[in-house]
């Protein structure tokens, strides 16, 4: 029973260290115009992307931006005007380029705008903390199936004493406190 819990994590492990767990980037934005960036993603693909807007000349309130994101047809999957950060989260249907674009919402405000996205796809997309919570309730359930095996155990070893010392008088056997020893 023990060994499947950590046969689980043994390749929950290999998989986190051979698959790549994501990309971060830093894009700096240009006063006008847009900053794309394209990723080759495969069909039914889970895509997690965080971004957020920092200016390089520390005004407040951070200037804004626009982040549209495309699929390789053209489709719109992300579309958010007026932003300083935000997330898109999509599964891919089509196999091809993504297109991600940023630009300033606002040419003339402030100086240099970055961006920094937190890129993750496929296996690194997907949230381990709730597969950790799922999988400790399933060892919590384990543990505790476990610990009434051993009190029912116990119960029976007790019944199974209480037998044998009725058949057995005292005089002949004593099981209560250790191995059991015959008096001739």
């Amino acid at each position: 029973m023990a060994k499947k819990p950590r046969l689980f994590f043994q390749v929950i492990l290999f998989m986190l260290i051979m698959v790549k767990s994501g990309d971060c980037i830093w894009l700096n934005l240009p006063k006008s115009g847009r900053k794309c960036v394209t990723e080759e993603i495969h069909n039914n693909v889970v895509v997690l992307a965080d971004y957020v807007v920092i200016s390089d000349v520390h005004i407040h309130p951070t200037p804004s931006i626009t982040t549209k994101v495309t699929s390789p047809y053209g489709n719109v999957l992300h579309h958010k005007e007026n932003a300083t950060h935000g997330q898109f989260a999509f599964t891919t249907s089509e196999a091809g380029q993504y297109l991600v674009c940023f630009w300033a919402d606002d040419p003339n405000q402030g100086g240099a705008l970055s961006v920094n996205i937190d890129w993750k796809t496929g296996i690194a997309a997907k949230d381990w903390e709730s597969v950790a919570r799922r999988e400790k309730i399933e060892l919590e359930g384990a543990v505790e199936a476990i610990h009434d095996n051993l009190l029912y155990l116990k119960g029976s070893f007790r019944c199974t004493t209480m037998v044998l010392n009725a058949l057995f008088p005292k005089e002949e056997t004593n099981l209560d406190s250790g191995p059991v020893t015959l008096q001739e």
